[in-house]
């Protein structure tokens, strides 16, 4: 039986209707730019995230690079983070001129560890951004102390974590602001790109919608510069058309997590997720660890051999440690500085999560891991 990483179309197939009402409603009234359905988008997730406003963006990315302008990061800032995630995390702060500055992970959850961040600053330390992977929030109460004795601004790279939660607050709400992604393979996807900031502070969302739009207010009328940052609300539509069934995509993907750490039990070779007392987690991805006595390496070059000739779905997250990339090389960072970080890429393994996910087709994938492993 193939088993895909992701099936969108089914998801697709059970809202057919509703999103395609919903988009025709847009091109209907021709509101092809901002308009009701990105201001209801804006107003809905900011709701659930237990924030007090929304700012639609273009993507997760681009509601990264609009809080770092927003923030006035540039030349001579630093911005604390992980090595392990998403290019755009440090790739915003580049362009911006400022200097990522890593820490290492917990090796356990894969997220920045808060015991490292007070040595990494300085007084050229401006944001600490923490990364909620794989649907997790990071330790935030740590984090946030370390960046308010230096007066730094947390801003979360939520974009994996959309109704995740860190002792009862949502992920996204808990620092200056919290970014969130629409690409289609999130817990909630849009029909192509799209993002959103979430944040408490009146002013600062207020200069974040400024910066959304080439930084003009009004029209014509530039007192900072900015980007063309804006939501289509289009995908806004899709956004709000799928938001209804978020939760139980939710719960879906953490029985189906719960039914994978039973089936790999018994089996030494393959670590499964583990989930901090007090989170929830939304698995955005459910990640494996394939270890082995030589580092993890070869067994999971084995399992994925094994995947690909079965045609079951599978991802690595992520193949080089930001640290260890060629674009980063001027930073001055060599293999060995982050060890949890760089053992990490080595042998995790993601394999498919998704709600619509059969328990046939689970019992494809675990028992196809096993075959090499158990």
């Amino acid at each position: 039986m193939a088993v895909p990483m992701l099936d969108l179309v089914a998801q697709y197939t059970t809202l057919r209707e509703e999103i395609r009402a919903a988009v025709d409603e847009v091109l209907q009234s021709q509101r092809c730019i901002g308009g009701p359905k990105v201001t209801a988008c804006e107003k809905a997730i900011a709701e659930y995230s237990g924030a007090a406003f929304g700012i639609g963006a273009s993507s997760g990315t681009d509601a990264i690079l609009n809080v770092l302008m927003s923030l006035g990061v540039g030349p001579g800032d630093d911005v604390v983070t992980t090595p392990f995630t998403f290019f755009a995390t440090a790739g915003c702060v580049a362009r911006l001129g400022a200097r990522p500055v890593f820490v290492d992970i917990d090796p356990e959850t894969y997220n920045l560890d808060p015991a490292g961040i007070p040595d990494a600053m300085t007084d050229r330390t401006k944001v600490v951004m923490p990364v909620h992977l794989f649907g997790q929030c990071a330790d935030m109460d740590p984090i946030l102390s370390a960046a308010g004795e230096r007066g730094a601004a947390v801003v979360e790279d939520a974009a994996q974590a959309i109704g995740a939660t860190y002792h009862g607050r949502k992920a996204g709400s808990m620092g200056q602001a919290g970014c969130f992604s629409f690409f289609p393979s999130k817990n909630l996807g849009a029909a192509g790109d799209g993002g959103m900031i979430v944040t408490d502070d009146a002013a600062f969302a207020d200069r974040c919608t400024i910066t959304r739009n080439h930084g003009s207010k009004p029209k014509y009328y530039h007192k900072y510069v900015g980007g063309n940052f804006r939501l289509d609300p289009m995908q806004a539509a899709v956004v709000l058309a799928k938001f209804p069934h978020l939760e139980d995509w939710h719960e879906a993907r953490r029985a189906n997590a719960a039914w994978y750490n039973q089936r790999f039990a018994d089996c030494p070779a393959v670590v499964t997720p583990v989930e901090r007392e007090g989170n929830r987690m939304i698995y955005n991805q459910y990640v494996i660890r394939i270890k082995d006595s030589g580092g993890g390496a070869g067994a999971r070059d084995r399992v994925i051999e094994h995947l690909k000739e079965k045609n079951i779905g599978h991802a690595i997250y992520y193949p080089v440690p930001l640290h260890l990339q060629e674009c980063f090389a001027d930073l001055g960072y060599a293999e060995g500085d982050f060890p949890h970080a760089e053992q990490a890429s080595r042998e995790v393994l993601a394999v498919p999560i998704y709600p619509e996910l059969t328990r046939e087709q689970q019992e494809e994938v675990a028992a196809a891991v096993l075959d090499v492993v158990g």
